[in-house]
């Protein structure tokens, strides 16, 4: 007996019931899903940003030593508490209060608390909407990185760039819709700019900062009139193979990076080409004639390529090596550095935007997996441990007010007092600032239709412009 196929099985069983039941969810998922697949296309409302700058840093940057002081932690410095929760252990603990050894400053005329950390980033703290009252789901890193970027701590789901991607499609068919500018991959790897079950096409495309960030994208000169000819007879080909399976998803991933891997030979060695920015804007990011790395770089050329239209950019703020990022486990001097790599770019970035009157149409996003402890297991202990319950974010531009705080944290930092926000709360509300509906915003895969919420969110109104 042969081996069916599974239409022709499908075909053959109850009727042939099984075979109209596939044509009616090919046919549907055939019709949601424009023929190019990256057309750009409106939301569900108009909306207030037209792009995401979102920078990320990785390990778990400290509340309390960042944007959140806490003057009674550093009255209670040394003394002893009840920890009920640490580390996703059960039971109950003994920790020590550890204050933070910055010092804080209220800057602006908004009068923000800042730390001596980020002596730039207080220099536009008002063009920032601080979030004091974060909240996620796990302390654990790969797990906190994933949710961070897909709203799923457990379960491989696309990340928020390949959805806002879908939903939006991109402004510049010769540039990704959806770029990462990364040294390496974060905690969880690759799959933080993943599609997971969306077209591929909606996959962020990895940029490692170097001399040459995007290697084999230069057309020689002698090669575009034959090329685009073989491509042209390559997209033919696979048009008319494409024709008679009209769902074909992956086959239609394929024909658009095609296309857009031509046009990318041509627009992306000017976007990354920084000779044509001035002394002064190159000053403004700290960085010297001819550099091609650093966070600085990442963010100049984060802010030429949101000029020419891609929609969504990731900044990841990582080491080449585990000791180069937040996890501050062992002293929290280690901060230090950190903070310095990425206090000027960060600051240069939001100042650049709004020049160029750019800024009110650019979202700006800054988090980490989760915070850090305001305790620890031994008196005077320099570093901090992982800490999910309450954490610091930011956001800028694009919708969002400025100058504000929304939510606080306890008196100690360690739990929300109010104006709580969730992952699934950031992601919602960026998602409402580029004019879509979070729970709107869906994909049906495995016989369900999912979103980057799951079926959480909600947007922090408060903090809307």
């Amino acid at each position: 007996m042969s081996i069916l196929s599974r239409r022709q099985w499908l075909q053959n069983a109850s009727g042939g019931m099984g075979a109209i039941a596939l044509a009616g969810i090919l046919a549907e998922q055939a019709r949601s899903e424009p023929r190019d697949p990256m057309a750009p296309r409106p939301g569900h409302f108009p909306a207030k940003a037209d792009r995401v700058i979102f920078l990320y840093s990785t390990g778990g940057v400290s509340q309390v030593d960042t944007f959140d002081p806490k003057p009674e932690l550093t009255k209670r410095h040394g003394q002893t508490i009840t920890a009920m929760r640490w580390l996703n252990k059960p039971g109950k603990f003994e920790r020590f209060l550890v204050k933070s050894r910055f010092a804080f400053e209220k800057r602006g005329k908004s009068g923000i608390p800042t730390s001596e950390l980020f002596p730039h980033i207080g220099s536009v703290i008002d063009e920032l909407c601080v979030l004091n009252a974060m909240v996620a789901d796990s302390d654990s890193h790969d797990k906190g990185t994933l949710a961070a970027h897909t709203g799923s701590a457990q379960f491989t789901r696309p990340s928020v760039g390949s959805w806002v991607s879908y939903g939006l499609g991109t402004l510049n068919h010769n540039l990704p819709s959806f770029m990462v500018l990364a040294p390496k991959a974060p905690y969880a790897g690759a799959q933080t700019w993943g599609a997971d079950f969306l077209p591929g096409c909606h996959q962020g495309t990895h940029v490692v900062p170097g001399p040459d960030p995007l290697p084999h994208v230069r057309r020689p000169a002698s090669a575009g009139p034959l090329q685009k000819m073989e491509l042209g007879l390559l997209a033919r080909l696979n048009q008319g193979h494409q024709a008679s399976r009209a769902a074909d998803q992956a086959l239609e991933a394929r024909i658009r990076s095609f296309e857009t891997a031509f046009g990318m030979q041509a627009a992306a060695p000017e976007a990354f080409d920084l000779s044509r920015e001035s002394t002064e804007t190159l000053r403004l990011y700290g960085l010297e004639p001819g550099t091609t790395s650093g966070f600085g770089w990442q963010c100049l050329v984060a802010r030429r390529l949101a000029e020419r239209g891609v929609r969504f950019l990731e900044l990841i703020d990582v080491g080449s090596s585990s000791s180069e990022n937040w996890d501050s486990h062992g002293n929290m001097a280690d901060h230090i550095p950190l903070a310095k790599k990425i206090d000027q770019p960060i600051a240069a970035l939001i100042t650049d935007l709004k020049r160029r009157g750019m800024l009110d149409s650019t979202l700006v996003v800054w988090t980490t997996e989760f915070g850090r402890t305001p305790f620890n297991a031994t008196k005077d202990h320099p570093g901090r441990e992982h800490h999910n319950l309450v954490f610091t974010s930011w956001m800028a531009g694009g919708g969002v007010k400025a100058g504000v705080t929304h939510g606080k944290s306890d008196e100690l930092g360690i739990f929300p007092a109010e104006g709580q926000v969730h992952t699934h709360d950031l992601h919602a509300t960026m998602l409402h600032l580029l004019g879509l509906d979070h729970e709107r915003l869906t994909f049906r895969h495995a016989g369900r239709d999912y979103r980057l919420t799951d079926v959480a969110g909600e947007v922090v109104k408060p903090v809307l412009g």
